[in-house]
């Protein structure tokens, strides 16, 4: 994980949520909204000459509403600093009100240089020394597309080849979503304030954020804990959360102390899968684990991984229910293709784990099978099951379509765990997982993990590293929560190691039996 994610809250709110929370630190903690400003284009400028100390100018785009009058006071200090600095305006400053308006009054008294931006010399500002712009044009409340002048200046931005600090957001960015609104600012870094945005870590965000810095502002803890404060919308979780998954074994412990994965999957061509979520599995602490796949995957797997007992669909005697039931936790997926081959798994496989109480775990081509079950009216929404689509999938699920998941991902997560039941994870940047106890939905946002994950296989690893969690006596948020944890950290130490490009899903292993016995056991 990056060390500046590690210093991130863990409460992550909503647009709405977090002016409610500066409206309370206003209105009852009485704090002036100028003073709340000031504070901000103070912490802002600080990282700013923290992150780029050779700066000599400073150059602001600002927009109409606070995070303008953020923008004005950040460059008064710059000005007073000594630094040639300009603001660059998309609003005329006889129409800015409140807090904006005594900003940009006081960048007035301070002489600092403001441009329309009709006038501004794009040519021109190329040529300054040391250069690092301001974002300050759009702050959390866009709910619409990025269009006119100020997609003009955020193209210009995006262009400019300079060092870029976000104020709050990256302007053309959805603070709930992690959606790009049409156009939407590339920063280097981004400073946000009073509470974080739970659309700062998924989606689009992590091509648009940079590095994430936060700040309270200053402001009591009771603005959070107030009988009127808002309920996080949602809660981060990190290598740092799996604490209560991984405590020391017993010493007297024996491999049936541990529990017993089954995988199922493997159709023809598709062996592989099976193997890495095995071994995943075995990496994370199982006890033991069996594979039911196609008979032809059987050597393989075992001169891959003979600690593996191995059932072949095509061998004489097969009992499936059998070791159905004698699983504690149960894999079904990876590699399990669509055809009769597959439907048959399936179903036998849900009918006897049902009927046995087992827990699932459903991932790739069985949810897909599951979506079909949907197509045919088939009721099927179960507690004691995981579910972990990636976006196509979860389109799937819920008859829609990748885009329509992408452009709400938090609603997506929580629609999947109203229809389907159990513990739920969208995959993707800032992977989501939504759980729901007593009729209330649990969101978790997981930040681990990096773009290098994108290839084929990494699903099989982690649905291994969640059965084998769950086989281990966890519950099922509880194994959800922490395998993903455990998986997105494993992918940033290989990265750390050997970089992003070229990652296999087979590289994250020895980090994933590494980070299952941590330092504090």
């Amino acid at each position: 994980m990056t060390d500046y994610l590690t210093k991130l809250p863990r409460d992550l709110y909503t647009a709405e949520q977090v002016r409610l929370l500066d409206k309370i630190a206003i209105e009852q903690f009485d704090i002036a909204g100028f003073t709340l400003m000031q504070t901000a284009a103070s912490i802002a400028f600080n990282k700013l000459m923290e992150k780029w100390p050779q700066t000599r100018h400073v150059q602001v785009f600002a927009g109409s509403g606070n995070n303008a009058g953020d923008g004005y006071l950040l460059a008064s200090l710059a000005k007073e600093q000594g630094l040639s600095t300009e603001v660059i305006t998309l609003s005329d400053l006889e129409k800015l009100r409140g807090d904006a308006r005594l900003a940009a009054e006081w960048a007035v008294k301070q002489q600092v240089l403001i441009t329309p931006f009709a006038e501004f010399d794009f040519e021109h500002e190329k040529s300054h020394a040391h250069p690092v712009v301001v974002d300050a044009l759009l702050g959390i409340g866009l709910d619409r597309e990025v269009t006119g002048d100020y997609a003009k200046a955020i193209e210009f931005i995006n262009n400019a080849d300079q060092a870029v600090l976000a104020i709050d957001i990256p302007s053309g960015l959805s603070a709930d979503t992690g959606t790009c609104l049409g156009a939407a600012v590339t920063a280097d870094a981004t400073v946000t304030f009073i509470g974080l945005k739970q659309g700062l870590l998924t989606n689009q965000a992590g091509d648009c954020v940079g590095e994430l810095f936060y700040h309270d502002l200053n402001v009591p803890g009771g603005v959070f804990t107030s009988e009127s404060s808002p309920k996080p919308a949602a809660h981060r979780i990190d290598i740092n959360s799996t604490r209560t998954v991984l405590a020391p074994r017993a010493i007297a412990s024996h491999k049936g102390s541990h529990g017993h994965v089954l995988i199922i999957g493997g159709d023809s061509l598709f062996g592989g899968a099976v193997i890495m979520a095995a071994e995943a599995a075995l990496r994370s602490g199982a006890g033991l684990v069996s594979v039911i796949t196609r008979s032809c995957h059987k050597s393989a797997l075992l001169a891959r991984r003979p600690e593996a007992m191995v059932l072949g669909t095509e061998d004489d005697d097969v009992n499936i229910d059998d070791l159905i039931c004698r699983a504690t936790a149960i894999v079904i997926g990876p590699g399990l293709g669509r055809g009769d081959w597959a439907r048959g798994l399936m179903q036998k496989a849900l009918f006897t784990a049902i009927s046995a109480g087992k827990p699932l775990i459903l991932d790739a081509d069985a949810l897909h099978l599951l979506a079909e079950k949907r197509e045919q009216g088939a009721g099927i929404k179960r507690g004691s099951w995981i579910l972990t689509p990636h976006p196509g999938e979860a389109a799937a699920l819920l008859n829609s379509s990748i885009s329509e998941i992408q452009h709400d991902r938090y609603a997506a997560v929580r629609q999947l765990n109203d229809i389907w039941g159990g513990i739920c994870l969208l995959k993707g940047s800032g992977s989501l997982i939504c759980a729901s106890e007593n009729s209330r939905q649990e969101v978790f946002l997981c930040s681990e993990g990096n773009a290098g994950m994108a290839t084929g296989g990494m699903g099989d690893v982690l649905s291994g590293i969640v059965g084998s969690l769950v086989a281990q006596g966890n519950s099922l948020e509880d194994s959800l929560c922490a395998g993903a944890s455990i998986h997105g950290e494993a992918a940033d130490l290989s990265m750390q190691a050997d970089g992003q490009r070229g990652m296999a899903a087979t590289d994250l292993m020895p980090y994933i039996r590494q980070l299952v016995n941590p330092a504090w056991q």
